[in-house]
């Protein structure tokens, strides 16, 4: 992957030529070709959507082999890991416009478009329209002719309250971790981190129990109006991510036990660190515009 000799740490790395960008395009086409035809009714595109994921999964693991190699023998210098800060900077930074952009949809539902469509201009073609929010009333929300099935709202207690709790904790448990490794005391470092995934993994679960609480005793679903639309949505994009951050920590977790990082080159570690605050902060949000408000 490197034209450097081992050991050397280059002021400005060029790599050699890979397969894995044309790989993991292959792999992306199928996955791409596979969703589009099973979501419009071709029951055998799953199986290809499958594939795909596994072609790509694979090559990622490769890929990501290959560079935990590449800077654990030190070809990695100061541009590097100054590239590498910046990409995941960018990288949060897209994640916050992502957000950014179902929660200004939530707070334009709530603030323009249910008042407008209970307004004077509409009341010839809804006149028992009820321009409320939530959407909990036959004839509310976007369902003037009543085809919503009755339901009920999420309240913040106690499920949503509890996994604050855990996400914040996991936060904290996160930046000891990570004052224990500059200290360069591995042992404690491990023992850390394994907490932070275990909670990040409780509220992957209580999330999942709070879904199935929402669609068998609630009657909360996707379909429940614009407020099951946007509940869902917000908080099971939120839930991936978390999910998708746990991951990262985990396999942090395995990297610091197999000897990798050090007290002063640890980015791998501080990367995740940053995305899994950024997921925290996000939370905080969803648990007070969603659940409270």
């Amino acid at each position: 992957m490197s034209t450097s000799a081992p050991g050397t740490t280059p002021h400005y790395y060029v790599p050699a030529p890979s397969r894995h960008p044309a790989f993991a395009a292959f792999g992306l086409f199928f996955v791409i070709f596979g969703a589009a035809n099973w979501i419009n009714g071709q029951d055998w595109a799953k199986w290809l959507l499958a594939f795909g994921m596994l072609w790509l999964f694979g090559v990622l693991f490769q890929w990501f082999r290959d560079s935990i190699h590449e800077s654990e023998t030190g070809q990695y210098g100061r541009k590097i890991d100054l590239s590498f800060r910046w990409s995941m900077s960018w990288f949060i930074f897209s994640e916050v416009m992502f957000f950014g952009a179902f929660f200004t949809a939530l707070w334009w539902m709530r603030s323009h478009s249910v008042p407008a469509l209970g307004s004077v201009d509409n009341a010839l073609l809804w006149p028992d329209f009820k321009a409320v929010w939530p959407s909990v009333a036959p004839g509310t929300t976007a369902s003037p002719g009543g085809i919503i099935e009755p339901f009920t709202t999420m309240t913040p207690f106690w499920l949503p309250t509890i996994n604050t709790a855990l996400l914040l904790t996991s936060g904290v448990t996160l930046t000891i971790a990570h004052h224990l490794l500059r200290e360069n005391k591995r042992g404690a470092t491990i023992l850390w981190m394994w907490i932070t995934v275990l909670l990040g993994a409780t509220f992957v679960g209580v999330q999942g129990y709070e879904y199935f609480h929402a669609y068998h005793e609630l009657n909360l679903k996707l379909t429940s109006g614009a407020y099951g639309s946007t509940f869902f949505m917000l908080t099971g994009f939120h839930g991936f991510h978390v999910l998708v951050g746990m991951l990262m920590l985990f396999f942090i977790t395995l990297r610091l036990m197999k000897g990798h990082f050090t007290a002063d080159k640890h980015f791998g570690f501080e990367g995740a660190a940053w995305y899994w605050h950024f997921v925290d902060v996000v939370w905080l949000g969803l648990y007070t515009l969603v659940y409270w408000m």
